[in-house]
């Protein structure tokens, strides 16, 4: 008995310890969710604002645009990129984008990389873990952009993908990233980043069509615009996941704390049981004897 009360107690003394550590682990998430929260709600209006101005005059100009970023190819080649996070223990965050990085790779891709057509560009260690085994090319040379997660490097991974689908190095760049929703709702998104989709109105319609007056010139406006919206929308696909990273954590830690606390009780009870046990047999054992030696 004494054995098994040993063997309780170390099991207690370990599950107080994990307890320690999961309520860390929550608390340095919900202040990191907070920054990253003010982040991405900061970026999103301005972002979708671009991306209205945009749609207004693609709008304008009957859904041509004279941009290189929205030229429609045949496409014989694709580039992938998986944002993921660079640790774990953050609940299925990092598991479900990588679910649809493969659903997407599997079913929408699967010939082109079947014949070696698709490349995976990586952001966070997690998704390169993932792929790295893989036949196809992955390239992880912006995978520590949430070591230092700026407007400024994220700018230089995406102009590197604009560069690589001007070359026509790509036909199509699809971004998977957790989209966030809230600090218990990450949403595995797929996006396309490149060539850019633009609304074309109906024939016959003028519902929705701005009415601009272009100065300086229509070209000039677009050589400066798109590269900053694509850019912009770069930003955004990172700080989403960032803050669906440190979210998910720390919803994750804090179901492990519950399940910890939960656990604990458990062995408290049986503690006391095999203690209540353990001193019951010694009394029957103090009292047999005391009898045994009065009959003697």
């Amino acid at each position: 008995m004494g054995a098994n009360l040993k063997e309780v107690r170390l099991r207690m003394a370990s599950v107080k310890s994990t307890t320690q550590i999961t309520k860390a682990m929550k608390m340095v998430s919900a202040a990191k969710l907070r920054r990253a929260t003010e982040r991405i709600v900061q970026i999103r209006p301005y972002a979708d604002q671009l991306n209205k101005v945009l749609q207004n005059i693609a709008s304008n100009l009957g859904g041509e645009m004279n941009t290189s970023f929205a030229t429609q190819r045949a496409i014989q080649k694709v580039l992938i990129v998986v944002i993921t996070s660079d640790k774990g223990l953050a609940g299925g965050f990092n598991a479900n984008t990588i679910k649809s990085a493969k659903v997407l790779l599997n079913e929408k891709y699967a010939e082109l990389a079947a014949k070696g057509k698709v490349d995976i560009l990586t952001v966070g260690k997690k998704g390169y873990d993932a792929f790295k085994s893989s036949k196809l090319k992955v390239n992880n040379d912006f995978g520590n952009l949430f070591g230092n997660l700026s407007f400024e490097n994220a700018a230089k991974a995406a102009e590197y993908i604009m560069i690589a689908f001007e070359q026509k190095e790509y036909d199509a760049v699809e971004v998977v990233y957790g989209q966030f929703k809230n600090a218990g709702t990450q949403i595995p998104s797929t996006e396309q980043f490149l060539p850019i989709k633009t609304t074309i109105p109906a024939k016959g319609t003028s519902k929705g069509k701005a009415d601009y007056m272009f100065e300086p010139a229509q070209d000039e406006i677009l050589k400066d615009l798109v590269p900053k919206i694509l850019k912009t929308q770069f930003f955004r696909y990172l700080l989403d996941s960032n803050a669906s990273e440190h979210g998910a954590r720390m919803t994750a830690m804090d179901k492990a704390t519950d399940n910890a606390n939960e656990l604990l009780k458990s062995l408290n009870i049986m503690y006391n049981r095999a203690r209540q046990a353990a001193i019951t047999t010694e009394l029957t054992e103090i009292v047999s004897g005391a009898a045994a030696l009065s009959n003697g």
